[in-house]
């Protein structure tokens, strides 16, 4: 039986904001060959995909190399992938599932049921929607070469959607021998089954990466939708060329030595568009969701009410403006769970900012007027807007403001650092997330409080954390909806994080490159290029 997700990811305005549009139907006509070049956000350096957190390594790179269970469409809904049939009890405690046929692993092996639960065990050793799934869990196991359970020992609602899970971190197949890789060491072999294989031979970190074609991939016969359907290679190879100098990733677009820019600074944009051989599309009509986030362990944001502060303080259209800057690209949202998904609501929110209410507030939590650190890395545009913009709104609302700005690297270190911010440490960071990552309660890590485990800044709630067992439980979604706008609720009132907007990041493409699917992250499969 199949049961869809009721997920329903953000699209109107943000689907509106491309301003050139890729067919993303099944195309049986598209001719084949050639290389696809494609400048990617960021450099592939790491290949553990069941470890490694950032998007380059577990989506963008994954999605070409690995294969999933189940899938989600182009509409957030669920479907088979790897999987061929499955079965569910009355009482959803107990699941079977049986492989579809022609799945094969790129070093030629059949994949297997085992290699299966191999790799779903090590997916749910650090993820925090797979650490749910393994504690609900009491059997996983291979029944023949394609079938095999799971039965659980208590309520888990969400098994489909673990199976599915978009973004980071993504519940990939790999060989058991390499899921069995020790739990601390990282893995460094790219292996999978899909549609892709990587070149480990032409990797050069810092310059290039190389798939090319997997021959033996066998696509669902149906059209694609987001990460579902029939996944189908026009292309020979897919060379990366990491280009960290926009201005000459610019320049290799214009003149055809790319074809295809994954995240171009907004301030770019308005020169391509006057490029009439060039196309401005975003893919990711899912976008982005920014926090400042609050370092829980250490004065004055151990105490709740500086931290309620932070969601009176933050002017969202002052960020985005500074950040993003062009308004079609970005959205104000009150929503922990993302604007326009299943569970986005304003309960709790702040209506507009209240500067007199953060000052008091401030004042409640007893500040002392010692300088609260603001980690700003300069190398990150965005980011360091951000950061500009939160040292200027705390002095507006009576702090001293130590603003020390460092590259992304040395943030990263320092992030780490549970000190006082006068011995090293810090009080105040910002991120941003794919809103397919913070879509739900089980989902969104910014708001587990799970203490030492939890993401920089360490918020650490039972309540919260009592409260997002009680969902991932839930199979009813009406229930879950509700228990959703609870944690929202206390989200407010408890303040993980401050929201500072939601954004999506538009690609460029060139007009000869057909066959773009929508989905959080980009999918290099049914791309073919027009002579």
């Amino acid at each position: 039986m199949h049961e869809p997700s009721r997920r329903q990811f953000l699209a109107g305005s943000a689907a509106a904001a491309a301003t050139f549009t890729f067919p993303g139907s099944f195309v049986q006509a598209q001719k084949g060959g050639g290389t696809l070049r494609f400048v990617p956000h960021a450099d592939l350096r790491v290949l553990d995909v069941t470890r490694y957190t950032g998007y380059i390594t577990n989506r963008t790179n994954a999605y070409l190399i690995y294969d999933t269970l189940f899938s989600q469409d182009e509409k957030g809904q669920i479907r088979p992938q790897m999987v061929d049939t499955w079965t569910m009890s009355p009482d959803r405690r107990k699941w079977s599932f049986t492989l579809r046929d022609g799945l094969k692993f790129h070093d030629g092996q059949p994949v297997t049921a085992e290699d299966c639960v191999a790799s779903l065990r090590r997916w749910s050793q650090r993820d925090p929607l797979g650490q749910f799934f393994i504690a609900a869990t009491e059997r996983l196991q291979a029944t023949d070469k394609k079938s095999f359970v799971l039965e659980l020992g208590k309520p888990f609602g969400l098994v489909l959607e673990a199976l599915a899970k978009p973004s980071a971190v993504v519940p990939f197949i790999l060989p058991a021998r390499i899921a069995a890789t020790p739990e601390e060491d990282m893995i460094k072999e790219a292996i999978g089954s899909g549609p892709y294989k990587f070149v480990k031979e032409e990797w050069q970190p810092g310059n290039q990466v190389v798939y090319v074609r997997n021959p033996d991939y066998v696509p669902r016969n149906e059209a694609p939708s987001g990460a579902a359907g029939g996944k189908r290679v026009y292309v020979d190879r897919l060379v990366w060329r990491y280009i960290p100098d926009p201005a000459t990733a610019a320049a290799a677009l214009e003149t055809g030595e790319v074809d295809f820019w994954e995240q171009p600074p907004l301030d770019y944009v308005p020169k391509i568009e006057r490029n009439p051989a060039v196309g401005i599309v975003t893919y990711d009509v899912v976008g982005n969701q920014g926090w400042v986030r609050p370092n829980h362990l250490q004065p004055p944001f151990n105490n709740k009410k500086a931290r309620q502060a932070l969601t009176y303080m933050v002017d969202q259209e002052r960020y985005l403006q500074a950040a993003v800057g062009q308004a079609k690209y970005y959205r104000q949202s009150g929503a922990y769970f993302v604007s326009k998904s299943e569970y986005g609501s304003g309960a709790g929110a702040p209506s507009k900012p209240d500067f007199e209410r953060a000052r008091r507030l401030m004042k409640e939590a007893g500040y002392d007027g010692k300088p609260i650190v603001v980690l700003d890395p300069t190398n990150i545009a965005m980011l360091h807007a951000v950061s500009l913009v939160t040292g200027e709104l705390l002095q507006k609302i009576g702090c001293k403001v130590d603003v020390q700005a460092m590259d992304w690297g040395t943030l990263v270190a320092r992030r780490a650092m549970k000190t006082p911010a006068s011995e090293g440490g810090w009080n105040i960071l910002h991120t941003w997330w794919s809103a397919a990552d913070m879509a739900s309660p089980a989902l969104n890590a910014g708001v587990a409080g799970v203490c030492d485990k939890a993401f920089f800044g360490w918020y650490c709630s039972e309540p919260m954390e009592k409260m997002r067992r009680d969902f991932v439980a839930q199979a009813d979604p009406v229930k879950r909806k509700q228990l959703a706008e609870e944690i929202q609720k206390f989200a407010y009132d408890d303040v993980p994080y401050a929201l500072w907007g939601e954004f999506v990041t538009p690609a460029a493409v060139r007009k000869n490159v057909r066959g773009m699917l929508t989905f959080p992250a980009p999918l290099l499969w049914n791309l073919s290029i027009e002579s």
